[in-house]
């Protein structure tokens, strides 16, 4: 078919964010999902240091891309601690999760403290 062409759309992230905190309550909505952005940008980054497609990390995992690009696209879809792990496996890295509490997230930890 002559005409269909791919052409991508030129995205700036910056500027489209700028824009947007212009509309009431993005702010706000934004910043509430600033962890999950976070992570969705952790995994792509980690996936194209890689240098992998989503078809190479679905197959290293033994699913689908489809499968892959909800993870990567974040939203409502949770995936378990196995599906992390399987991706991170493909991907060259390791999963480290923990726990840190609010009221001392700039602290330095404990002299004395352990971890069991």
């Amino acid at each position: 078919m002559t005409g269909c062409e791919y052409k991508p759309v030129p995205h700036n992230h910056d500027e489209f964010l700028a824009a947007m905190s212009e509309r009431e309550g993005f702010t706000s909505a934004y910043a509430a999902l600033e962890d999950e952005y976070r992570f969705v940008r952790e995994l792509l980054a980690a996936r194209i240091r890689a240098g992998l497609t989503q078809e190479e990390v679905a197959e290293s995992m033994g699913t689908s891309k489809s499968a892959v690009s909800r993870l990567e696209a974040g939203g409502k879809h949770s995936p378990s601690v196995q599906t992390l792990r399987k991706y991170a496996k493909a991907v060259g890295c390791d999963v480290e999760i923990r726990l840190v509490e609010k009221t001392s997230r700039c602290a330095s930890p404990a002299k004395n403290s352990s971890v069991m």
